[in-house]
C-alpha cells in the first residue's frame, strides 16, 4: 500500500462529495493534488496542497476550501489530527494503529512489499551498448549498473521491462578492430609487430590472433586487406562480444536482447525508416548553415540529405547521409529506435556516456517523428568515474592497453560493492570510487552501513531463536503478534520509514532515478542503527528482553520488517544482502 496515494485518493473523494453537496464547483481538476510527507516531521505525517490547487478554479480562498476539507478529514478513523497551515496547506497526523497495520502489511507481503500493480506499460531499457572493440572499462560499469538497476526498479513498479544491448558493429571502428586483429594474427605466426597508432594495442587481442592463426595458417599473412578484412571483422566482433558478455556477467549484468547494427542495415530497416520519414515530408536536400562555435564532425558545406529535426524540438536539421553516400550513425539510430517502437515499446530509455550529451535532442526529435508522437525516449547520461586510492588518483593494471577494465575493478572489491557504489550518486554527477573507502567498515561507507543493518537484523533473530527456540519467526506469524507494544517514538519512526518504501519505489521509477533507492536505504539503516544504540543506553529499549517475551516478539516483528525492506532494496540493485559480516 502506497499510503500517500491512499490519502490522496481519500482527499479527492472528499472534494467530489463536497462538489455533489454543492459546496464546491462540479468538475474541478484534481490531477495536481498531492499527498506527501511534510518537509518537517513536526508538521505531521501527510501534507496536501489540495486547497491551494483548487482555489483559483473554484473562485474561493484557499483557506476556506482547506477548512471545509479538513472538517471532513477529521471523520477518518486513521487521522487523529488535522491542521490547516499558512495560506491553506493541510497537515494530517495519523493514529499509531494505522502505522502498526502498515508494519503487519510489510511482514505479510515479504519481499513483495513495494511491488506495484501491473501498469501494462512495456519499457525498453538499452544500456552499455559499447563498441565491440575490447573489454569493458569502469565508465561502462557505471552505465551498466544504472541501466540494470533502473530496469529492476521499473519492474518492481509494475512495468514489463526488456533489457537490451545495441551492438555498434557497422561503423569504421570495427574495421580498425579487424586491422588490429590482423597484427596479432601475424604476431601469432611468429612476426615481430609494432601496433601502429590509431589501432587497438591491448593484449586482449592476442588470443584472437592465435585463434585466427590456428584457423587460417599463413593464408592471410601477406594478403591484401580486401581479402581478409570482412572475415577478420566478423571473427573479431564475435570474440569481443564473448568478452563483453563475460565482463558484464562478472558484474551481474545480463541482457535479454542483443541487436546488431550491421544486421539492422543489412535487413533494410534504415532504408525503410527513411522512406517512412520521406512519406511525411520530413527529409529534404539542403545545405546547413555553419553552426556557431566548434564545428561538429557531421557538418559539411554541401548539399545533403537532411532530417527536419527542428520541427521536433532540435536546434538544427540533421544529416542522414555521409559524403560517400553511406548512412550516418544518426540514420541507423533512427531505424533502431523505430524498430524498438514497432516491437511494442512506447517507452524507451537509453543509458549513454556523458560525452554523448549533444546527441540527445536530435534523437528525441527523431523518436517523436518516427513514432508520430506516440513514443517517448528518455536518455540518462552517466558522468565519469574517478578511480581513487586513499583519496588520490589511482591506475590499476592496464591489460586493455589504455584504460582500467571493469574486470579489474570487480576483482579488486567484488561486484556487490561496485554495483552499490555506482548508485550512490545521481547518474549525471561525477563519481569518486575510492578503493580504500569502499572497503572501510564505517558509516562513511554506505555499502557497509546498509549491509551491516541487514546483518544486524539477522543476528538479533538468531539470538531470539537461542532464547525462545519454539518462537515462530515467520513474517506472517510476527504480523499477528502483539504489535501494540511498540510505542517508543523511535520504533514508530522506523515503522513510518518502512511504510514509505512503496512511495519511494513509485517516485524513483517515475523519475527514472535508481540512486534514490541508495539514499533511502542509507537513511533507513541510520534509523535502525540509531534504535539499536538507544537500546545500549536504555536497557528497556533493547530488542530482546528475556523477562518480556511479548515486547520482544513485537520488536522482532520490526526487525524482520527492517531486514525485508533492506533486502528488497538491495534486490533492485542486484546486491546480495548478507546475514553475517566478515
Amino acid at each position: 500500500m502506497n499510503l500517500f496515494k491512499y490519502f490522496r485518493d481519500t482527499i479527492v473523494t472528499v472534494v467530489e462529495h463536497l462538489a455533489e453537496a454543492g459546496r464546491l464547483p462540479e468538475g474541478l481538476d484534481t490531477s495536481k493534488v498531492t499527498a506527501e510527507p511534510p518537509r518537517e516531521d513536526s508538521h505531521g505525517d501527510v501534507a496536501t496542497n489540495v486547497a491551494m490547487v483548487l482555489a483559483k478554479p473554484a473562485g474561493m480562498k484557499p483557506r476556506d476550501i482547506a477548512e471545509m476539507i479538513a472538517d471532513k478529514l477529521r471523520e477518518h478513523i486513521a487521522i487523529t489530527e488535522v491542521e490547516v497551515a499558512g495560506p491553506g496547506f493541510i497537515n494530517l497526523r495519523l493514529a499509531d494503529g494505522f502505522w502498526l497495520a502498515r508494519l503487519a502489511e510489510v511482514l505479510n507481503a515479504g519481499l513483495a512489499w513495494g511491488d506495484a500493480e501491473p501498469t501494462g506499460l512495456r519499457v525498453n531499457v538499452e544500456y552499455v551498448s559499447a563498441n565491440p572493440t575490447g573489454p569493458m572499462h569502469i565508465g561502462h560499469a557505471r552505465g551498466a549498473v544504472v541501466g540494470d538497476a533502473l530496469a529492476a526498479l521499473l519492474e518492481k513498479a509494475g512495468n514489463e521491462v526488456v533489457r537490451e544491448y545495441y551492438i555498434n558493429d557497422a561503423g569504421s571502428q570495427v574495421d580498425v578492430l579487424a586491422r588490429s586483429a590482423h597484427f596479432r594474427y601475424r604476431e601469432a605466426l611468429g612476426e615481430t609487430v609494432e601496433i601502429p597508432e590509431g589501432l587497438y594495442p591491448g593484449d586482449y587481442l592476442k588470443p584472437l590472433g592465435e585463434a585466427l592463426a590456428s584457423q587460417y595458417g599463413n593464408r592471410y599473412q601477406a594478403a591484401p586487406e580486401v581479402e581478409w578484412l570482412a572475415s577478420f571483422r566478423d571473427a573479431a566482433v564475435a570474440a569481443m562480444m564473448v568478452m563483453i558478455r563475460e565482463d558484464l556477467a562478472a558484474l551481474g549484468v545480463r541482457h535479454a536482447v542483443f541487436t546488431s547494427e550491421r544486421a539492422l542495415v543489412a535487413g533494410g530497416k534504415v532504408d525503410a525508416a527513411l522512406k517512412f520519414l520521406e512519406g511525411r515530408d520530413l527529409v529534404y536536400e539542403g545545405v546547413l548553415e555553419p553552426p556557431k562555435g566548434k564545428l561538429p564532425d557531421d557538418w559539411e558545406p554541401r548539399p545533403q540529405t537532411l532530417f527536419r529535426a527542428t520541427q521536433f524540438g532540435d536546434d538544427v536539421d540533421r544529416p542522414l547521409k555521409k559524403s560517400d553516400g553511406s548512412w550516418t550513425y544518426f540514420a541507423s539510430d533512427i531505424a533502431y529506435h523505430l524498430d524498438k517502437y514497432r516491437r511494442g515499446f512506447p517507452m524507451m530509455i537509453d543509458i549513454w556516456g556523458a560525452d554523448h550529451g549533444g546527441y540527445v535532442k536530435r534523437m528525441q526529435a527523431a523518436v517523436k517523428a518516427v513514432t508520430e508522437g506516440q513514443g517517448a525516449l528518455d536518455v540518462k547520461l552517466c558522468q565519469m568515474v574517478n578511480l581513487l586510492k586513499g583519496g588520490q588518483p589511482f591506475k590499476m593494471s592496464k591489460r586493455a592497453g589504455t584504460f582500467v577494465t571493469l574486470r579489474d575493478l570487480v576483482e579488486a572489491v567484488n561486484k556487490d560493492v561496485v554495483r552499490f557504489i555506482m548508485l550512490t550518486r545521481k547518474n549525471d554527477a561525477h563519481l569518486d570510487f575510492d578503493l580504500d573507502r569502499v572497503l572501510e567498515q564505517s558509516r562513511d561507507n554506505p555499502v557497509f552501513y546498509v549491509q551491516y543493518a541487514h546483518a544486524r537484523c539477522h543476528s538479533i533473530m538468531r539470538h531470539a531463536i537461542d532464547m525462545w527456540p519454539h518462537l515462530d519467526m515467520s513474517g506472517t506469524a510476527l504480523a499477528g503478534g502483539p504489535l501494540h507494544r511498540l510505542t517508543d517514538p523511535a520504533e514508530l519512526g522506523l515503522i513510518k520509514a518502512l511504510a514509505g518504501w512503496p512511495r519511494l519505489v513509485e517516485s524513483a521509477a517515475e523519475a527514472h532515478e535508481p540512486h534514490r533507492v541508495a539514499f533511502y536505504l542509507y537513511d533507513l539503516a541510520a534509523a535502525f542503527h540509531g534504535l539499536w544504540n538507544k537500546g545500549k543506553d536504555e536497557a528497556r529499549l533493547r530488542f530482546l528482553l528475556e523477562d518480556d517475551p511479548e515486547l520482544s516478539q513485537a520488536r522482532l516483528a520490526l526487525v524482520r520488517a527492517m531486514a525485508t525492506v533492506v533486502a528488497s532494496g538491495l534486490a533492485i540493485f542486484g546486491v546480495e544482502p548478507v546475514e553475517e559480516m566478515r
